[in-house]
């Protein structure tokens, strides 16, 4: 579901697998592994895409439909 996600998010964008690689300071070949789910992604790669789109980790990993990222309060 991750690979998924990450392609559909990333072409919602209008970006390219290439754009998304450069951010990440990675080779875009590696990113289209993700993508097509032949490697995994790691939690830190998961959580700076979450941090670009301006969406949860929960979305990226199919757990909710919504976009909308969390709120940022601290759970006491």
């Amino acid at each position: 579901m991750i690979f998924e996600r990450i392609r559909n998010i990333r072409e919602d964008n209008d970006l390219t697998q290439s754009q998304i690689a450069e951010f990440l300071n990675i080779n875009q070949r590696t990113y289209s592994r993700y993508e097509r789910g032949e490697i995994s992604i790691t939690v830190e790669t998961l959580c700076k895409l979450a941090d670009y789109y301006g969406t949860s980790l929960d979305y990226l990993a199919g757990r909710t439909d919504i976009k909308t990222p969390y709120s940022s309060k601290k759970i006491k």
